[in-house]
């Protein structure tokens, strides 16, 4: 199953889950069933690490962010088995990419898959908050990394 990440820019929110997935999934043994990546919908960070801010705030909680910026491709939708975006604007644009209805089908928004925040409607940038919007983007991506594990292991059953 190979899962990719999407945000605006490639530096903050998708690489975390990117980096949160990765390490749930390592827990489980599951390293060789599921592969994980990240993408921006905007070119403009490509080949830059996360931002520090966010690369710090994971450290903390033991995440480590090493993935590089990139922007989503076309040929993404071939490759890739579920694309999980954080807010909405984020979903118009990759379905504004999606080369036929059944790509589109395989985009999903991440807080889809939160169980303590189920009024969580988005993952939002942090970009331009303090520390405590990184944490808050963490606290979330924990939540529905947790449930979109669930779901990808049913589906690998």
């Amino acid at each position: 199953m190979k899962l990719l990440f999407v945000c605006l820019g490639n530096i903050c929110r998708s690489p975390a889950a990117e980096g949160v997935m990765q390490h749930l999934v390592a827990q489980q043994g599951l390293s060789n069933h599921i592969e994980c990546d990240s993408a921006g919908t905007y070119g403009g960070h490509a080949g830059e690490l996360p931002d520090s801010r966010m690369r710090v705030a994971a450290a903390r909680r033991g995440y480590d962010l090493r993935s590089l910026s990139r922007q989503i491709r076309s040929e993404d939708f071939d490759r890739f088995d579920m694309i999980l975006v954080m807010d909405d604007s984020n979903y118009e644009r990759v379905h504004r990419l999606a080369p036929s209805l059944e790509a589109a089908g395989k985009i999903f928004r991440m807080t889809e898959f939160c169980r303590r925040h189920p009024d969580a409607t988005h993952v939002p940038d942090p970009y331009y908050e303090g520390s405590e919007g990184f944490e808050r983007v963490l606290d979330l991506l924990e939540d529905a990394c947790e449930g979109l594990l669930v779901f990808v292991k049913t589906a690998l059953s």
